[in-house]
């Protein structure tokens, strides 16, 4: 009966441990373009290699896999299921827990944008209004441009430099406040300074007294999809500020998948 009991015990520990397996083992395919060898593997995943034969053979038949002889490749059909469940996955439903917990923290509107590359304008695709009876409005659907908004500059600073400095080139930066930044060189800074610090500020750029400022989101390939943002008064902004960007690269780390936020949360001194 002992005996019994301790099989069906290792048969509940096995099924789950096989499972996180075989998750590593697709991870660790997809990071090698180059495809990993038996031992690279087997280091990789601290997985004995008998045990990873019994996983590696069935999904090589199955075509999950390819097998040159020495190394192991992602196969056609797991890029058939990948391609299925990016085709279903919406991302703004995804992230919207975490666009409720940014709202339920700091009670201003929060929203995500997404670049329009056609336009060369940033995309509202979600918004949850702030609680306060002042308080910042976009629709959802709503454009702005990238150069004056801490949105925007969150994607223009991300993009390639190719796309970047084509932007750069063509793209007229008109005055819409005092506050606006105009001049392509301050602007250039201001990418670099995004970059570096991991978020944007936006103080009174594209309308007196609002201000704002974002976070990027990054996908599983290292690629910005999207940028989270608080915009409130600037009255109430700049005090909370602070613990607004707190907020803000915590829930935008996660929305990434990340453990631990990269970027600086020192005090900001730009725009």
């Amino acid at each position: 009966m002992a005996k019994a009991e301790s099989l069906a015990a290792e048969k509940e520990i096995g099924g789950p441990r096989s499972l996180t397996r075989l998750l590593g083992l697709f991870d660790a395919l997809a990071r090698s373009p180059n495809g990993l060898t038996l031992a690279d593997l087997n280091v990789l995943l601290e997985t004995p290699k008998s045990s990873l034969l019994n996983l590696l053979r069935p999904l090589v038949s199955e075509g999950y896999l390819m097998h040159d002889g020495s190394r192991y490749r992602l196969g056609p059909a797991i890029f058939r299921l990948s391609a299925s469940i990016v085709s279903v996955w919406n991302f703004s439903k995804v992230l919207q827990p975490y666009l409720g917990e940014l709202s339920d923290r700091c009670h201003e509107t929060v929203f995500l944008a997404m670049l329009d590359r056609d336009r060369r304008v940033l995309t509202v695709v979600s918004v949850i209004e702030g609680s306060k009876i002042v308080r910042f409005t976009v629709p959802p659907g709503a454009t702005a441009p990238l150069y004056c908004t801490a949105s925007g500059r969150v994607l223009l600073a991300h993009m390639d430099q190719e796309w970047q400095e084509a932007y750069l080139r063509e793209t007229k930066l008109e005055s819409l406040t005092p506050e606006t930044i105009t001049n392509k060189k301050a602007l250039r800074a201001e990418l670099k300074n995004v970059r570096e610090q991991g978020y944007s500020i936006s103080v009174g750029e594209t309308m007196p007294e609002s201000s704002g400022m974002a976070a990027p989101i990054f996908g599983p390939d290292g690629k910005v999809l999207a940028a989270l943002s608080i915009s409130a008064p600037t009255v109430r902004f700049e005090p909370d500020l602070p613990a607004l960007r707190e907020a803000l690269l915590e829930v935008a780390t996660r929305a990434s998948g990340m453990s631990s936020p990269s970027a600086s949360t020192t005090d900001a001194t730009g725009r």
